[in-house]
């Protein structure tokens, strides 16, 4: 499913013009990255959390260049879903064979 695909089934189920779900879903992707980018998780209950999680120092290796490298400590944006909705999508997706 698309943003596009998200916006088109949010305005069909509510009746609101997809210009107005559009602007919604982008202001909230938006507040979403914001609080992210100021180190604030984000808690969405029965959904998931959006969260900044600390990667540590580590050494890498250029095989082609035969050397080492440093990689600093950072932070990346992660997602953790709920245990309710991780255990949804458990018994309702079928295996794919």
């Amino acid at each position: 499913m698309t943003k596009a695909d998200l916006v088109s089934e949010i305005s069909d189920k509510t009746g609101i013009e997809k210009v107005a779900v559009q602007a919604t879903v982008e202001t909230m992707m938006s507040s979403i990255k914001n609080s992210l980018e100021k180190g604030e998780n984000v808690y969405l209950r029965g959904f998931g959390s959006f969260i900044v999680k600390k990667r540590a120092k580590k050494t890498g290796r250029n095989i082609s260049k035969n050397t080492t490298i440093i990689i600093p400590e950072h932070f990346i944006p992660a997602f953790k879903p709920a245990k309710v909705f991780v255990e949804r999508v458990r018994t309702k997706v079928k295996k794919k064979k």
